[in-house]
């Protein structure tokens, strides 16, 4: 394959993976605006939960879709499941755009809303595995942390688009009462569009040279075949639950928490949290050339030491800050620490497991511990606000950080004990 050939490839996989965040992503980022739509109660906490369990669910059909288009990768190729995944992210999209709320319909809107959720969750579950096993196999050996870090490039650019979006209409297109009453839908049909672009692109970009070159075990990738790797499963477990949940809480909570815990307006926290990850996004290719340079372990380790040290005394200041800069300042601090972990997660991850069994290895285990614990960070925060103890969410943060710190001291270096070229 030539670099221009390898380039290309990478840049298809990566667009798709934008897009599928976009659509991802849109739910929470607008659910200030449609909760009321889909759920008709006068607290607005109360609103954002409802909204949260719906978020937390869809996370809960991510193991499935990580299992279904895993072993479809492993067998099949990275490129059929990359192809697949897009179309099940449109659907989902377009269902949310369409379904009348509540005052419509009546219970019908929320179940449907779950539903359309679900299915976005099993196209997602399936993203996260196979561009992860995708950006690394095509990635030369040298550079694999900085290609794979493009992962979380378009993860979080997708989010970033997400919220641009919502700023354009905020600002310049649409009053609130027009966003929160049918604007909100805009961006959903966005993202289904822009899904069926994915779908095309994806159906150019080149197979994976790892699996071209599978051996017959190919075949064998399946749950029993997983499991005759435990301590790389287990490694995806610990590694992913204090990323996973710092990530979650300074990203898509945070719009959230400048709102109900700091008094910022809906604008004003849309604003801080779109120019904080858009230094994140910036972050993931200059952390992932370090990992290439002095190892992927000594990053994971600052991650865990510095998230456990850090994130009670920047959540606690978080719920002060009372301008723009502050706020960004203080995330900014968080999200650096947490580029560490979010940057280099995907290569070692991929870099653990061997070809015929990689995608639904990379995949299962994330999505599984994302689904319980990621998809649930938000709702665990607000259901501890509503109780009337939020400072015990920062202390629960800081818990699965220390819990990952524990496996990024036992674990290797993968840089070194690479099984993608073996």
């Amino acid at each position: 394959m030539t670099p221009v050939q390898r380039l290309k490839s990478i840049f298809g996989g990566s667009v798709g993976n934008l897009v599928e965040w976009y659509d991802w992503y849109i739910y929470s980022a607008l659910s200030l605006y449609f909760a009321p739509v889909f759920f008709p109660n006068s607290d607005p906490t109360a609103q954002l939960l409802n909204t949260a369990a719906i978020f937390a669910v869809g996370f809960l059909a991510r193991p499935a879709g990580s299992w279904l288009m895993g072993l479809y990768a492993d067998r099949r190729g990275r490129k059929a499941a990359l192809t697949l995944s897009v179309v099940f992210m449109c659907l989902g999209s377009l269902i949310i755009a369409l379904t009348p709320g509540y005052a419509d319909i009546g219970l019908a809107a929320p179940v449907i809303l779950t539903l359309a959720r679900l299915l976005q969750g099993l196209s997602v579950g399936g993203e996260y595995g196979t561009s992860a096993t995708y950006l690394s196999e095509m990635a030369v050996e040298k550079n694999r942390g900085f290609y794979s870090s493009f992962q979380y490039v378009t993860l979080i650019m997708g989010q970033l688009v997400a919220l641009g979006l919502l700023i354009l209409l905020q600002q310049f297109f649409l009053t609130p009462e027009e966003l929160q009453t049918w604007g909100w839908r805009i961006p959903f049909f966005v993202g289904a569009g822009c899904a069926v672009v994915a779908f095309y692109l994806r159906r150019g970009i080149s197979e994976t040279p790892s699996f071209m070159s599978k051996s017959a075990v190919a075949d064998k990738s399946s749950l029993g075949e997983l499991m005759r790797h435990p301590r790389a499963v287990i490694t995806v477990v610990g590694l992913t639950l204090g990323g996973t949940v710092a990530f979650y809480t300074y990203t898509t909570y945070m719009q959230k928490f400048l709102v109900n815990t700091a008094g910022f307006s809906k604008d004003d926290a849309t604003l801080v949290s779109t120019a904080a990850l858009f230094v994140f996004m910036l972050l993931q290719p200059l952390v992932g050339a370090l990992s290439d340079r002095i190892g992927r372990r000594p990053l994971l380790l600052a991650f865990g030491v510095l998230g456990t040290i850090a994130t009670v005394p920047l959540m606690t200041l978080l719920g002060d800050a009372g301008d723009f800069w502050t706020a960004f300042a203080l995330i900014m601090v968080g999200l650096t620490i947490v580029s560490a972990y979010t940057s280099i997660n995907a290569v070692v991850k991929a870099e653990l497991f061997p070809t015929h069994i990689r995608a639904l290895g990379v995949g299962l285990p994330y999505a599984l511990t994302v689904a319980i614990f990621g998809g649930s960070a938000e709702y665990v925060a607000l259901w501890l606000k509503n109780a009337g103890h939020e400072a015990w969410f920062y202390w629960y943060v800081t818990g699965c950080i220390a819990i990952s710190l524990v496996v990024y001291s036992l674990m290797p270096d993968t840089k070194r004990t690479s099984r993608i070229e073996s």
